[in-house]
């Protein structure tokens, strides 16, 4: 298991090596989910870094992440733009998967929007929706911050009774009243992956409170609260969880919905950025 002083001395490294290459640091970070990459596109005076480039950095195995780094300027906010995140079945431990995170604490990153390609277990959703993620159950079996504390970077036990800012989540949900969006709130579950769940596992998750499922975004959540960022999470409900509909699933189906929604995702999360 890594220690603190291996950690740091990776951190230390990772960021030598971005610093060199930056005219500026950013200030607020995105993680981009799978088809939701093209957000990066608006980013204005872009410095692109892939990740097989950057010293400790995983590479993203999954269709849909294009696996750079993208910073620049977005709405007048100095950015750091993950296109593609890991998750924890792609075999990586999770060090690994929220590795970019603990990279933006050093870089003086001090907020972080994560979004995700989710499926909705709210029978009132239906594929297309944005939702903001208010809370979310962790059921991947491990949590990111066990091992040694980098205290550093924050406390042994981080309070995460509100892990997506709330002061964040009402100006995104102004921010969508002003362009004319129906955006609900909803709690994401994050299973491991990397199969769909069984209808079961479902209706196991919505009796315990969940409106919509997925295979990431808790991690790095939970690493970004422990070094005190503030956190906005936005879901894209892709298709309906197994079990709500008689439907097979599949990653094709996710693909081409965060394809047709890719105008309005782009148009909402930088009217977000925008207002934060």
């Amino acid at each position: 298991m890594m220690t603190e002083s291996e950690m740091n001395a990776k951190l230390a490294a990772t960021r030598r090596f971005l610093v060199e290459r930056l005219s500026e640091l950013p200030e607020l970070g995105i993680i981009l989910g799978s088809g939701l990459g093209s957000l990066a596109d608006q980013v204005e005076k872009p410095t692109v870094i892939p990740y097989r480039e950057i010293p400790d950095f995983p590479l993203s195995t999954v269709e849909g992440h294009a696996g750079r780094l993208v910073f620049g300027q977005l709405q007048g906010k100095r950015v750091m733009v993950m296109q593609g995140r890991f998750h924890f079945y792609e075999g990586y431990e999770m060090w690994e998967v929220t590795y970019p995170v603990r990279v933006m604490q050093v870089l003086g990153v001090g907020g972080l929007i994560v979004t995700n390609a989710a499926g909705g277990v709210n029978r009132n959703f239906r594929p297309g929706d944005l939702v903001i993620i208010k809370d979310h159950l962790n059921l991947l079996g491990v949590n990111p911050l066990r091992g040694a504390n980098l205290a550093s970077l924050g406390p042994r036990f981080p309070d995460v009774s509100e892990a997506y800012d709330p002061d964040w989540r009402q100006k995104a949900l102004q921010v969508a009243l002003e362009m004319g969006l129906s955006l609900n709130e909803g709690v994401y579950c994050a299973f491991s992956g990397p199969s769909y769940e069984t209808p079961a596992e479902i209706h196991y998750a919505r009796t315990i409170g969940a409106d919509m499922v997925g295979m990431s975004t808790a991690p790095e959540v939970l690493v970004a609260n422990h070094g005190g960022m503030r956190v906005l999470g936005i879901s894209c409900i892709t298709n309906m969880a197994a079990g709500i509909l008689p439907q097979k699933l599949s990653h094709v189906e996710v693909m081409e919905t965060a394809e047709r929604l890719e105008k309005q995702f782009v148009r909402f999360v930088t009217g977000v950025v925008r207002a934060l």
